[in-house]
């Protein structure tokens, strides 16, 4: 059971029917008591990171996802959902990310904001996430703020260029973020999401 976490910033649809079409089961996490019989969870892409912050503290959820990422449990952020696995973003000065990872999100300095469309990535390391994949992915992106480089060189996955360099994908454990949002990245996207429910 897969648990897609709900916090009112943005539609969830798209994570949803992407998962059941690889023959997934999901639930909607929208308290506390929703994450009982789940698996893995799904951290979705959309909205503003002190929103997010604050409906999930509103709703006693904030808490439950912040240990399940301290646990190592299996977990897949993203877009904002992995720039939600950091300590904060300069979007929202007062609200604490789960602190999987050191750092502060930025915002990009130029080119076009919001960054919107496809593009590809570099991989930087082998990973059961990429498996079966092109060696550069075309994905689809849509966000204003990036996330730091890890402090340890060995969970970046990829970057991606927009006027710079940037972490567009790593891991810690079992704790997984991409910049991209897959559920909208045509077959390759579908192939990392079936990878990841493996993993």
């Amino acid at each position: 059971m897969i648990g897609i976490v709900d916090y009112g910033t943005g539609n969830i649809g798209s994570v949803i029917r992407a998962v059941e079409f690889l023959g997934g089961e999901c639930r909607v996490v929208r308290a506390s008591d929703d994450l009982y019989d789940v698996d893995r969870i799904m951290l979705p892409g959309d909205g503003s990171f002190g929103r997010a912050v604050r409906s999930m503290t509103e709703s006693g959820l904030y808490d439950a996802v912040r240990r399940w990422v301290a646990g190592n449990r299996a977990t897949l952020g993203i877009g904002l959902g992995m720039q939600l696995l950091f300590e904060g973003s300069e979007e929202s000065p007062d609200a604490v990310g789960f602190s999987v990872f050191h750092g502060i999100c930025s915002r990009f300095g130029s080119g076009r904001i919001p960054l919107a469309g496809w593009s590809a990535i570099d991989l930087k390391r082998d990973s059961e996430l990429f498996k079966g994949v092109p060696e550069r992915p075309y994905l689809y992106f849509s966000h204003s703020y990036y996330a730091p480089f890890p402090e340890d060189a060995d969970a970046l996955l990829a970057t991606n260029r927009h006027g710079m360099e940037y972490c567009c994908a790593l891991f810690k454990g079992s704790v997984f973020g991409v910049q991209f949002h897959p559920e909208k990245s045509g077959e390759v996207g579908l192939k990392m999401i079936s990878n990841w429910m493996e993993v």
